[in-house]
């Protein structure tokens, strides 16, 4: 009679060291052992002392074997075990023992990954995909975490986040979902927006004060550190359709601009336009800084600032939406909010122009146009007639008094027939001839050219009607003059393509005590328009000697500053945003204003992503700013769009699977970290599913 086979048995035994309690390995009342009892029921397991003994099937023996290396690892790192971390241990074991995982990824690597501590509370992955998602998140700019409800895909996200502003990575936090889930309409529920809204915000409030003190998150609100926002918020970073924006060309509407256009970025150099996205009619807000220049946009538009305290702690700048600085614009009596200017002078292409630019401002300035006579020049300053008599070719310049000079034009010989003047001829062609001192303006091929042929227009008119004022204990500040509203407004708009600064003011010719001229009384017939100028260092406002040299003996023009003056509503208008490839993500506005709505230095985390439509993945994808990393979060079994609306979430990953820097990490029912029911109901819906065909 043929004996049964008796299975090879095998055992193994281990001592836990002395500085581990054995409560710590096998918990509280045995609870740990029993786990491991329960995971390995044919193996037989012993405890004595502070030895432990295996014996069983071979295989089964060692997964024992390293299920207590990997508890003896961890417990070194201060980190107390619990069933749960004993049961996720067997079953990344088990799951590597068949191919499923990978060697690398031990149970004690996962569970002593810590991303977070707060309050002595310590947020780390429990699952081996959720390592590999914290991990992706790391190793990549745009990741995608999908997955059923309560597998950590939000709250690891969120403390990415936080770790990434406390290590100063990022300068901000944005946290976005859509606002309207499970078929609910906002406009039907009670309260204002903002109450309306939080009931779909409160989750991420929730995990932002796990992780963060309470006391300290409405402050990082205010200062835009953080950002809680539904995502049609993020859309709504607009401009009217009509406002202008600055490109290689001039000025064009917002509206007019399409993908690959080009705009000025802040380094004045231009830049492409990567997205334009119409929002609708918005409500719309006017900004003004207190130098006057004046834009339009939207409450949610972005502005890149900073405050005194930043510029003193050299803290970077902070980006702020309009409405969070409404009614924040002062801080003790002075302009709380500092607007960024121009780093260098806007890049026009160089145009050819009839007359030399530095001529063209000195006879703006101090030369006679009407037409009616000989062109003519005056001033004081033998240095200024030689530089403008030199710049003339054809011209010579013939003194008519101590002051006056008469521009003739160089008659060669053989000449038959009277020919016109050429400065008559250049004014003519340029529109200037006929104007007076009320009507002149710089042309438009001067106005938009090369950055040397704007200054030089620039400096003529200064050395002509401008000069230095010195002030004690205050650099030098520049003073120009002119009774031409289209003059003052063509010099703001040279100083300002330069990244300087003026401010204006106007002394009315009504009341005025008349002047003096020859003895008698001369009135004055035009309001003088007066501007108080300052260029950026390097921007040379003089050729004149005499002004050169008292503006620099004063210290020079200082550093030219804009602040936010104030914020007011101006109506509703059709809207439009739009993103540019500048690294700073700053286009050109309205009076050389600079602001953008693209999201830099920022870790940014869309919830419920399965709630978005496929326009609106696209804009916040497109949005990503430099410098930036974005998280989507989401459960494409849990979509609640109306019916026959595609989820963008689903959509999505057809379109950018295997695209570089851009991630999916899938996260199943067994990462579920919620109770163990959550897991078994997320497996029951799934097999109903694939039952029915769903």
């Amino acid at each position: 009679m043929t004996q049964p086979t008796t299975a090879p048995q095998a055992h193994a035994q281990f001592t836990v060291p002395t500085k581990h309690p054995m409560v710590m390995v096998l918990g509280s009342g045995d609870s740990l052992l029993r786990v491991i009892e329960k995971a390995f029921p044919s193996t037989d397991i012993h405890v004595r002392g502070n030895e432990v003994s295996a014996t069983g099937d071979p295989e089964e023996v060692a997964l024992v074997q390293r299920l207590f290396d990997e508890m003896m690892l961890v417990l070194r790192t201060g980190q107390p075990m619990t069933e749960d971390a004993v049961e996720r241990s067997i079953s990344m074991l088990r799951a590597a023992e068949n191919g499923e995982g990978e060697a690398a990824e031990t149970p004690a690597e996962v569970l002593t990954q810590n991303i977070l501590s707060n309050r002595g509370r310590t947020i780390r992955p429990k699952t081996l995909n959720q390592k590999r998602y914290v991990d992706a998140i790391d190793k990549h700019t745009v990741v995608f975490g999908i997955g059923p409800a309560g597998t950590g895909k939000t709250y690891l996200a969120m403390a990415k986040a936080v770790q990434a502003l406390q290590s100063k990575q990022v300068n901000r936090i944005i946290l976005t979902r859509p606002a309207v889930e499970a078929g609910e309409r906002l406009g039907f529920l009670p309260g204002t927006l903002y109450e309306k809204i939080d009931p779909y915000l409160r989750p991420l409030y929730d995990a932002l004060h796990d992780m963060l003190d309470p006391d300290s998150i409405p402050r990082l609100m205010a200062a835009g550190t953080i950002e809680v926002a539904p995502l049609a918020y993020m859309r709504g970073r607009a401009q009217p359709v009509f406002t202008k924006v600055l490109t290689p060309d001039g000025w064009l509407p917002i509206g007019d601009l399409r993908v690959g256009d080009l705009v000025i970025g802040s380094n004045g150099e231009p830049t492409p336009v990567l997205g334009v996205y119409p929002q609708g009619e918005k409500d719309i807000y006017r900004v003004t800084a207190q130098d006057g220049s004046r834009t339009l946009c939207c409450g949610e538009h972005l502005w890149t600032v900073r405050t005194a305290s930043d510029r003193r702690r050299n803290k970077p700048w902070r980006v702020l939406e309009t409405r969070q600085m409404i009614g924040k614009l002062r801080a003790a009596h002075a302009r709380r909010y500092e607007l960024p200017m121009l780093t260098a002078p806007v890049h026009f292409p160089e145009r050819e122009v009839p007359m030399d630019p530095y001529a063209l401002g000195l006879l703006l300035g101090d030369g006679c146009l009407t037409g009616s006579t000989t062109p003519a020049f005056s001033t004081e300053d033998p240095e200024l007639a030689s530089a403008f008599g030199a710049a003339l070719p054809g011209v010579q310049m013939r003194r008519k008094s101590s002051v006056d000079y008469v521009l003739n034009r160089v008659r060669a010989s053989g000449d038959v027939v009277t020919l016109e003047n050429p400065v008559t001829g250049v004014l003519r062609t340029l529109g200037l001839l006929g104007t007076r001192s009320h009507s002149k303006f710089v042309p438009e091929s001067y106005l938009h050219n090369a950055a040397e042929v704007r200054l030089a227009v620039l400096q003529g008119l200064l050395d002509s009607d401008g000069g230095p004022v010195a002030q004690v204990g205050r650099t030098c500040r520049i003073q120009y003059t002119t009774t031409s509203a289209q003059l003052k407004d063509d010099v703001l708009s040279l100083v300002r393509s330069l990244g300087g600064v003026a401010y204006t003011r106007c002394r009315t010719a009504a009341g005025r005590t008349p002047g003096k001229a020859n003895g008698r009384d001369v009135g004055y017939r035009h309001d003088a328009h007066i501007m108080d100028i300052r260029l950026p260092e390097g921007i040379e406002p003089f050729r004149l000697p005499r002004k050169r040299d008292k503006y620099h003996a004063a210290g020079g023009g200082g550093r030219p500053m804009r602040s936010i003056d104030s914020i007011e509503p101006a109506g509703r208008e059709e809207a439009v945003c739009i993103q540019v490839a500048a690294e700073d993500s700053l286009y050109v506005t309205e009076d050389y204003l600079l602001t953008h709505n693209t999201l830099n230095d920022a870790f940014i985390i869309l919830d419920e992503a399965q709630n978005t439509n496929p326009e609106q993945m696209k804009m916040f994808l497109t949005r990503l700013g430099f410098d930036s990393k974005i998280v989507i979060t989401g459960d494409v079994t849990q979509v609640d769009l109306p019916g026959g609306t595609k989820s963008g979430l689903r959509q999505v990953r057809e379109i950018l699977d295997g695209v570089d820097d851009v991630h999916f990490s899938l996260l199943t029912s067994k990462d579920v970290v919620r109770h163990k029911l959550v897991g078994r109901i997320v497996d029951a819906y799934e097999q109903y599913d694939s039952r029915n065909g769903q």
